[in-house]
């Protein structure tokens, strides 16, 4: 298993850029790398590696009728929204922090497993270049980073018998965060979903 894509270095005999740190939201400062061989390389440049292209063009393409993004990974359990980038507050952190929390109460609800919760930078570490950061800078406001179980016990190396858990806690927290989105953002004229 790989924290990086596959890319070759073209300075280097090392192996791979980590995408998350590979959109152009203070793109390669403190928190990233710029040496190929370490874990958190941003590349060599914001969108350098065909995965971070083809997300990020999804998005301008779609910016407009997009109201939610979330980025799934793992792991740790936490639900975190912007910014990873840096120690600033984005204008609608309250919005964020609530949804996150409300989430967060109904996976220990149903699963009696707890998750942290807030913006990245305060709540993990400083991690800028991250695809959340970019999409809430590209106008999506309600962007968020899903760190799935566990806490470290396993790691990236979930076990068999955990993945369906991991899963369904997942979705809990997708669900419960887009039909918070859908009130928020829905108008009274538009037909209201179930």
């Amino acid at each position: 298993m790989w924290r990086k894509n596959r890319s070759q270095s073209k300075n280097s005999y090392c192996i791979g850029t980590d995408l998350n740190r590979n959109f152009d939201a203070n793109w390669c400062t403190k928190g990233a790398s710029n040496r190929p061989c370490d874990e958190t390389y941003c590349g060599e440049f914001p969108e350098s590696e065909p995965e971070a292209v083809a997300v990020a063009n999804f998005l301008r393409r779609h910016k407009d009728s997009m109201k939610l993004y979330i980025s799934i990974h793992s792991y740790g359990q936490m639900l975190l929204f912007p910014y990873a980038c840096s120690n600033d507050e984005v204008p609608n952190h309250r919005d964020l922090l609530e949804l996150v929390e409300e989430a967060t109460m109904k996976i220990s609800k149903h699963y009696k497993n707890h998750y942290k919760y807030g913006a990245s930078a305060k709540t993990i570490y400083l991690a800028p270049g991250g695809s959340d950061d970019w999409a809430y800078n590209l106008g999506i406001l309600y962007s968020f980073t899903f760190e799935l179980m566990d806490k470290g016990q396993y790691g990236f190396l979930l076990p068999p018998s955990l993945i369906s858990k991991a899963c369904n806690e997942a979705l809990i927290a997708v669900k419960s965060v887009a039909l918070r989105v859908i009130e928020k953002t829905q108008s009274r004229s538009e037909p209201r979903w179930p």
